[in-house]
C-alpha cells in the first residue's frame, strides 16, 4: 500500500477505534491517572490516544523534559541539505489545548513501581494507575574504545536529534578539501537499522556538491545491515569511490577512537580524520532501568499489550523495548503506542480492546529523488511481536519508481507528526 498523510491517518484511526464504556473508578481516586514518561513517537502518540479516545474519562500527564521535540527520523536529511533543522521541530501545545493532556516539561528521575508514583527533577510527585515508558535510547558505556559522552562535541553521536545534529552538519560543512570523514557504526539492536547508511548517503550527497575529493569510511562492527544492497547500489551509482565501508569480516568491529588528536583505529591501522561521527551501541533509556524493567540493556515486554514482564501496570513502547521482530523506529513505537493506548484505556475505563497488530516501514533517501524502503506487518504471540510478512525495495528500480518512494516517505513524516501531536 502506497502511503500518505490521509491514508496513515485514516489507517491509524481504524485500528485505535474502540467503544466507550464509563470510567471505573482506581482505588477510590477519582478518575483512573496515567503517566507518560518521553514525548516522542511511542509516548505523544499513546497519550494523544489515550486522552482523545476516553473523551476526558482518564486523567493524562505527559512528562518530556524538552519544549521542542526533533524527530531522530528524517534528520539525516538536514545533514544532505533537503531540511531545514525546523522541519524536523514540533511542540507539545496542542495536545495540552485540545486534549486536556497535563504536558510537564521536566526530567523523569525514579519510579516507586510499590507506591505507583513517579519523581521528577523539580520535586513534584505523580501519582498513577497506569504507567507508560517511551524514553528512547541511552548509550552503552565504553562500547567505543576512547569515546564517551564527554567527547561527543568533538566526535558527535548525532543520534538523539537536535543540538547534535547541527553539530554534526557544522563539521561536514566544514571539512577541509579532500578530507576524510569517519563513521563508527553501531551493533545489533539500535535505533532505526537503515539510519547510520541513509546518514552516509546523505553526507555523501552533501560532499558530492561542495567537496567532491572527500572520502567516508565507515568502520561496522556487523557483516551485513539493513538495505544493504541498495545501499551499495546507490553509493556506487551515485558517489563512486567516495565511500569505504569496512564491515566486521575486515576488521569494522576492532575499532578505537582518540578524540583529542581526531584518528580512528581500525584493526591496528591509525587514520587521521578531519570529523569523526561515532554511534556506539545502545540501550533503553535511563528511566526505563531506573525503574527495574529491563534486563540490563532493553525492557522486556509482551506483545499484546507492551506490558513490561516485570510489572502489569508498566508499559514500554519504541526503542526501549525488547518485544520481538519490529525493529527500533518512529513507526513501530508509533504503532505500538495505539495499541498500547487501545489496552491502558480498555483496563481503565473497560472498553472493547482489539487483538493487536503492528506495522513498520523505514524509508531511506541516498540521493536526489533515490528513494528505498523496508517494510513489514506483525502480530502478537504469546512469545513475542512477530513478523507476518514484509516488503523491500529492489535494487536496479527505475527513477520513477524511486522518486514515488521518496515523496511517500515525505507524506508519512507528515502523517505521523499530525498523529503524534494533533
Amino acid at each position: 500500500m502506497t502511503l500518505n498523510r490521509r491514508t496513515f491517518l485514516g489507517t491509524s484511526a481504524a485500528a485505535a477505534a474502540s467503544i466507550s464504556a464509563p470510567a471505573l473508578l482506581a482505588d477510590g481516586h477519582g478518575k483512573p491517572r496515567v503517566v507518560v514518561i518521553g514525548g516522542g513517537s511511542g509516548g505523544a502518540t499513546a497519550a494523544r490516544y489515550i486522552a482523545k479516545d476516553s473523551k476526558g474519562a482518564i486523567d493524562v500527564t505527559l512528562v518530556e523534559p524538552s519544549r521542542t521535540y526533533f524527530t531522530c527520523y528524517f534528520s539525516n536529511l538536514y545533514l544532505g541539505g533537503f531540511k531545514e533543522m525546523d522541519d524536523l521541530g514540533h511542540t507539545y501545545g496542542n495536545l495540552a489545548a485540545a486534549y486536556g493532556i497535563n504536558v510537564v516539561h521536566d526530567w523523569a528521575v525514579d519510579v516507586d513501581r510499590d507506591s505507583k508514583t513517579v519523581s521528577l527533577a523539580g520535586g513534584a510527585t505523580l501519582p498513577y494507575d497506569k504507567l507508560i515508558l517511551s524514553p528512547g535510547i541511552d548509550f552503552v558505556d565504553g562500547a567505543v574504545k576512547g569515546w564517551s559522552l564527554a567527547y561527543q562535541n568533538a566526535m558527535p553521536h548525532a543520534y538523539k536529534a537536535g543540538s547534535q545534529t547541527e553539530l554534526l552538519k557544522s563539521q561536514i560543512m566544514n571539512l577541509p578539501e579532500g578530507g576524510v570523514f569517519a563513521m563508527v557504526a553501531p551493533p545489533n539492536p539500535y535505533r532505526c537499522p537503515p539510519g547510520p547508511y541513509e546518514r552516509i548517503s546523505m553526507i555523501a550527497y552533501q560532499l558530492k556538491q561542495n567537496n567532491p575529493t572527500a572520502k567516508i569510511i565507515v568502520a561496522d562492527p556487523k557483516p551485513k545491515f539493513s538495505k544493504m544492497g541498495l545501499f551499495q547500489e546507490g553509493w556506487a551509482n551515485h558517489y563512486e569511490g567516495m565511500v569505504d565501508w569496512i564491515g566486521a569480516d575486515f576488521g569494522g568491529g576492532n575499532v578505537s577512537v582518540d578524540p583529542a588528536n581526531m584518528t580512528v583505529t581500525i584493526d591496528g591501522e591509525e587514520t587521521s580524520v578531519d570529523a569523526c561521527n561515532v554511534i556506539p551501541a545502545m540501550k533503553a533509556g535511563k528511566i526505563a532501568d531506573m525503574a527495574g524493567v529491563t534486563d540490563g540493556n532493553w525492557a522486556p515486554v509482551n506483545a499484546a499489550d507492551m506490558s513490561s514482564k516485570a510489572d502489569a501496570d508498566v508499559h514500554v513502547l519504541g526503542d526501549s523495548s525488547s518485544q520481538g521482530d519490529m525493529p527500533k523506529s518512529g513507526f513501530s513505537a508509533n504503532s505500538q503506542a495505539k495499541v498500547c493506548a487501545n489496552a491502558v484505556r480498555g483496563a481503565l475505563t473497560g472498553s472493547k480492546v482489539f487483538p493487536a497488530k503492528f506495522s513498520n516501514t523505514c524509508w531511506s533517501l541516498i540521493s536526489a529523488n533515490d528513494g528505498v524502503k523496508v517494510g513489514a506487518t506483525y502480530e502478537a504471540t504469546p512469545e513475542k511481536i512477530a513478523k507476518v510478512d514484509g516488503f523491500i525495495s529492489q535494487t536496479g528500480e527505475d527513477s520513477a519508481t524511486r522518486k514515488a518512494t521518496y515523496e511517500e516517505s515525505e507524506g508519512w513524516y507528515s502523517g505521523i507528526v499530525s498523529d503524534m501531536f494533533g
